[in-house]
């Protein structure tokens, strides 16, 4: 049963569940990139912390802040900048708010234990302070996969004209639990790559802006 746990998460690794563009750089399970062990926080809400399997990392972005939060909190435009992402769409109107979902999907390629698919992931916003913090959480599910609950904080500090971006997530469930090393190593793999994919579209955007 390992073997099939393992199969499964690394086709997540490889379609890019949280952001993955490519190959992803690997993960250290153990690794913390934020500027302190401390719990990520949006208006009180925090990750799972029962959670067997969590990771926190943290980028500086050499950007404005309305700029990373823009290309942060438009979803729908996911695709345009994470490649994995084949698409995402609101499911509600107006701006994004505690109470918001969105429906977001990524392929799964076909491994000797498991059929191509493609992954569907339901994420809520659960808090949300402009320009400073966001929560969200929500299952994702596909065929010889599912992940029971996510839930994913991000908090965004200015220093020095750039961006401190700090990201945690945690995920349950029993069969990505069965190998919490290597799920843990999956989930790290995949929030490295979003925050450096986050890094590179929000500087090319304010470099532009500059010419």
């Amino acid at each position: 049963m390992k073997n099939g746990v393992v199969a499964v998460v690394a086709a997540v690794i490889a379609a890019g569940l949280v952001g993955v563009a490519g190959a992803p750089a690997e993960a250290d399970p153990r690794h913390d990139g934020s500027a302190d062990g401390a719990t990520l926080r949006c208006a009180g809400g925090s990750v799972d912390t029962a959670a067997k399997i969590r990771y926190k990392t943290a980028a500086v972005i050499d950007a404005p802040l309305r700029t990373v939060w823009k290309i942060q909190t438009d979803v729908e435009r996911w695709p345009s900048w994470q490649k994995p992402v084949l698409s995402s769409k609101r499911l509600d109107r107006g701006p994004l708010r505690p109470g918001s979902s969105f429906r977001w999907t990524t392929p799964v390629r076909e491994t000797a234990l498991n059929p191509a698919t493609t992954l569907v992931v339901t994420s809520t916003v659960r808090q949300l302070q402009h320009h400073k913090c966001l929560r969200w959480s929500g299952p994702a599910v596909g065929a010889g996969l599912t992940i029971d609950e996510g839930v994913h904080v991000w908090t965004f500090t200015e220093v020095d004209g750039r961006v401190l971006v700090r990201t945690e997530e945690t995920w349950r469930g029993e069969q990505v639990e069965q190998d919490v090393e290597f799920s843990t190593a999956a989930l790290g793999a995949g929030l490295e790559t979003w925050l450096t994919e986050l890094k590179t579209l929000a500087e090319r955007k304010c470099e532009r802006a500059r010419r």
